[in-house]
C-alpha cells in the first residue's frame, strides 16, 4: 500500500494505491489521523488505484466517516474499482459515505457545500 495526501481549502485528499487489509489497515488509520489538518475538513479518498479492501480497511473508512459526521463534514470515496465497490455494496457501508465516480466530482461537491 502507498499513501499520498494533498490539502485543499476545507478538504484533505488521500490517495490509496494497492491493497488495504489486516496488515495495512492500521497504517491507513494512522495516516488519516496524521494528515487531517482540521476535523472540520471533509475527507476525500481517491480510490482509483485501490485494488483490494477487506473488512478491516472498511472499518477504518467507517470510523473516519463517523468522526467526520460528528464534526459536520463527510467522507467522500471517489473512483472506486470493482472489488472495493462491491464490498461497500454488499455490506451497505456505502450509505455511510458519499460516493463519486471521479475525484473531481468529490472536490466539486465539497466546494459546493462550503
Amino acid at each position: 500500500m502507498h499513501l499520498t495526501c494533498r490539502h485543499l481549502s476545507g478538504a484533505t485528499i488521500i490517495t490509496i494505491t494497492g491493497q488495504v487489509d489486516t496488515t495495512t489497515s492500521g497504517v491507513l488509520e494512522d495516516y488519516i489521523d496524521r494528515q487531517r489538518r482540521n476535523l472540520n475538513d471533509h475527507l476525500i479518498m481517491d480510490m482509483s488505484q485501490l485494488t483490494f479492501l477487506d473488512s478491516s480497511g472498511l472499518a477504518v473508512l467507517l470510523a473516519a466517516a463517523t468522526l467526520a459526521r460528528a464534526h459536520g463534514v463527510s467522507v467522500h470515496l471517489a473512483a472506486l474499482q470493482s472489488m472495493p465497490a462491491r464490498l461497500l455494496e454488499i455490506t451497505g457501508a456505502g450509505r455511510a459515505v458519499t460516493l463519486h465516480d471521479h475525484v473531481e466530482q468529490a472536490i466539486a461537491a465539497v466546494q459546493k457545500s462550503a
